[in-house]
């Protein structure tokens, strides 16, 4: 079956599959997560699915005790934070994520270049299923 064009209703129902996906510039071959139709190195059009690997690094983060009342709703607030981090994909991109799998109250545990591996969280919105993309510290080998 071919995959569907490039957009966030397509992303979102790849996630929903546990499946994260980017795009690929064709002229260029930029990487981009979450995907783009349009490429920003050389403004290319000829975008296509790119199936990433799903594992990273952390290079960024931050611990959030005030978030979205969503984020309230499954119990996070100034007791119970959650953690936001910037992945660096190894096939290059970087993406925004949920950081699962960490104590968000003690961010100085938190390493950054610690190696990641995506999580998908499903859960369900007032708007119908929804799909989270998330991270964890990946098991030592």
């Amino acid at each position: 079956m071919a995959e569907p064009p490039i957009s966030d209703i397509a992303y979102q129902q790849f996630l929903a599959e546990n499946r994260l996906m980017g795009s690929r510039c064709a002229a260029c071959n930029a990487l981009y997560v979450p995907p783009r139709q349009i490429c920003v190195q050389c403004r290319g059009r000829d975008l296509a699915w790119k199936d990433m690997g799903g594992t990273g690094k952390i290079v960024a983060f931050t611990s959030i005790a005030i978030g979205p009342s969503f984020m309230s709703a499954d119990g996070f607030g100034r007791d119970h934070p959650y953690c936001t981090a910037v992945v660096e994909l190894d096939e290059g991109p970087r993406v925004v994520a949920r950081l699962e799998g960490v104590d968000a109250s003690r961010p100085d545990q938190i390493a950054l270049g610690t190696p990641v591996i995506v999580r998908f969280i499903h859960r369900t919105a007032p708007s119908g299923p929804r799909t989270c993309l998330a991270f964890e510290p990946a098991p030592n080998p």
